[in-house]
């Protein structure tokens, strides 16, 4: 998508609750298709899945996870032992490096629990604000906001959440998004973007929030 300096204004108010009254109707209670069992889980798993796909984490995580789903345990299965399980994935034994590192700061910092903190959480090795968000919404219940390039080209085609960087759109979600729809906002907008609102082609012909849609370039 190429980038104006101009940035077109978000809808208003009443087209927002009229778009995302129709995603929370389509998918009332989305999820991440990340598998995990619990915040830590959540927070490997988000960690791995950078520059890969959804899929193959959970694939490679299914025994991952089987064997260690704490800090400790992770600690206990080893460096060599995680770069095995998750060798299929990309940038894998840095990831392994990382998984190593934040687990034994958790052990040491909080008794092994997650924080609930976004500052305690990107304070770990391998964890960003993106990854951070995703824990603070899944794990805790926080309606935070974890942008990727679906949310991103979703936010700016639709003006649901303009912005000229990952960062201006998540503002732009917090700050015009209805508040009723604000915990589901990005799982609604990612699912939409990945499986619907596509970058080379999207599929506006089975969009179910076609004709709300100010996207010029729409698909036939």
């Amino acid at each position: 998508m190429a980038r104006s300096s101009r940035l077109s204004p978000p809808l208003p108010f009443q087209e927002q609750v009229a778009i995302f009254a129709r995603l929370e109707e389509a998918n009332p209670h989305p999820e991440t298709e990340l598998n995990f069992v619990n915040p830590y889980t959540l927070v490997v798993a988000v960690a791995l899945s950078a520059q890969a796909t959804d899929i193959g984490v959970n694939k490679a995580t299914k025994g991952l996870f089987a064997v260690a789903d704490t800090p400790q345990k992770m600690l206990d299965l080893g460096l060599e032992g995680v770069t095995e399980h998750i060798r299929t994935i990309g940038l894998y034994r840095q990831k392994a490096k990382n998984v190593i590192a934040l687990s034994r700061i958790l052990v040491q910092d909080y008794g092994g629990a997650v924080p609930d903190s976004r500052a305690a959480l990107m304070s770990l090795p391998g964890v960003g604000r993106k990854t951070a968000n995703v824990v603070l919404n899944c794990a805790f219940g926080q309606p935070a906001q974890a942008v990727d390039t679906h949310i991103f080209r979703v936010g700016n085609r639709t003006r649901l959440a303009p912005g000229r960087d990952v960062d201006e759109v998540e503002r732009a979600i917090e700050d015009n998004v209805p508040a009723r729809f604000q915990q589901h906002a990005h799982h609604w907008l990612i699912l939409h973007g990945r499986y619907i609102c596509q970058a080379r082609r999207p599929r506006c012909a089975v969009c179910i929030i076609n004709d709300l849609c100010p996207y010029e370039e729409k698909t036939a």
